[in-house]
């Protein structure tokens, strides 16, 4: 553990799955737009960096954790960014969920730099982060995932290898278009028994023993059912993730029309006002747009 790892982007996210490093006694240079989200880091023994670059200049294993594709293609290549600075044979790991195509771009850049790169997004949420038990789904070159897999294993517990650049981002957009076209199912199943007559909260008893049950059953369902959306992951990137799904499948030239539907819902809840709601909300507008209250 003698090396510096570095880490940039400490929201809601990245912050506890940097802690977690610290926990594992890694030592961090870290760097954050908010001067805010570092405090937590730097009360730990992280080092701060004024810039990406630096951050890349002091580490051979560096992770970002930000919010888009520009965000990331500023840290990794704008002015001061990574590449600037970034040591021969390190790796650089995107745990943000991005484009697949723009980040096998990012990964040519950097590999034509002397360096790797892996894209590493997560499902799990900010609970998911702070208990260190994230799914973390990877792609990039083996030599460089096996280098970096102690350092998941601190972050997370079911850590996959999908494949090459670009492979761990599909795979979470793959993830994504389930759990949003889940959200909506189990939301119409909620509807269609309040409209029936019948206790929704008796109904999802009762579905989480057969064949329907889900994790989006047990907690979504609950959220729908106490209307309650304090977020464990907002509407606002949930739909974020659901345009780079339906980016990809456009250059693809492929179909996905239950997802589209999906984003729709997501649409919706951001043109109310309600994008910081975690997108379990989307019962909120089927609830609405079929009169009943959403409890």
């Amino acid at each position: 553990m003698t090396d510096t790892i570095g880490f940039i982007g400490l929201g809601i996210m990245g912050r506890p799955m940097a802690l977690n490093l610290i926990k594992a006694g890694y030592r961090l240079a870290v760097h954050a737009r908010r001067e805010a989200s570092l405090q937590p880091l730097l009360e730990v023994g992280a080092e701060p960096c004024s810039s990406p670059a630096e951050v890349a200049r002091r580490a051979p294993i560096l992770f970002t954790m930000v919010s888009d594709t520009p965000d990331v293609e500023q840290v990794i290549l704008g002015e001061q960014g990574v590449i600037e600075g970034v040591q021969t044979d390190a790796v650089v790991v995107d745990m943000s969920t991005i484009s697949p195509s723009a980040t096998r771009a990012m990964a040519e850049r950097l590999h034509a730099a002397g360096a790797e790169m892996l894209d590493a997004p997560v499902s799990g949420g900010d609970i998911g982060a702070a208990a260190g038990s994230l799914s973390i789904m990877v792609g990039g070159p083996t030599a460089a995932f096996e280098r970096v897999r102690p350092l998941f294993q601190v972050m997370g517990e079911n850590i996959v290898h999908v494949g090459d650049h670009g492979a761990g981002q599909v795979c979470k957009a793959c993830n994504q278009v389930l759990v949003a076209q889940t959200i909506a199912g189990v939301s119409e199943a909620m509807l269609l028994a309040k409209a029936s007559g019948v206790d929704p909260a008796k109904v999802r008893e009762a579905l989480l023993g057969g064949f329907a049950n889900s994790r989006i059953l047990e907690v979504h369902g609950r959220r729908m059912l106490e209307d309650d959306y304090a977020p464990g992951f907002t509407a606002r990137l949930h739909q974020k993730d659901m345009r780079i799904v339906l980016e990809a499948a456009h250059e693809l030239g492929l179909a996905l029309p239950g997802a589209a539907q999906a984003a729709q819902w997501l649409n919706a809840l951001l043109g109310q006002g309600l994008g910081d709601l975690d997108s379990a909300a989307i019962h909120r507008m089927q609830a609405r747009l079929h009169g009943q209250d959403g409890d």
